[in-house]
């Protein structure tokens, strides 16, 4: 990976995948209005998932979840609120991952905390 931006694209495709192996569908990525941008939101189930991608190539400044503070937690709430009301959807159960992706060279190592906010 020669950029940041890069290699945060491919760790959110690499959660993505992540997913999908799991069963759950990705229905958006890197979700832009005024209040900010959602990396990837993803039905699993009757459950819409709202995940925040942190992608790292080492742990010198930290763990990836610790770039996810009080603050990070709380604009993605507001984010998925306004989500879901620009989508007209009336979710019975929504959830709040945080993916900690550390690159390994050949791949990626992949974190989930599901509910994490």
């Amino acid at each position: 990976m020669s950029t940041h931006q890069e290699l945060g694209r491919a760790g959110e495709a690499a959660v993505a995948e992540w997913y999908e192996r799991r069963g759950a569908v990705v229905v958006d990525r890197n979700w832009r209005c005024r209040l900010g941008e959602l990396d990837l939101v993803v039905v699993d189930g009757r459950c819409v998932v709202f995940c925040e991608v942190k992608t790292r190539r080492s742990t010198r400044y930290g763990s990836p979840f610790d770039a996810v503070g009080r603050d990070k937690q709380r604009r993605l709430r507001r984010l998925a609120g306004e989500w879901l009301r620009v989508h007209d959807v009336a979710a019975t159960e929504i959830r709040i991952d945080v993916a900690a992706v550390m690159s390994t060279g050949d791949g990626f190592e992949i974190d989930v905390v599901a509910d994490a906010c």
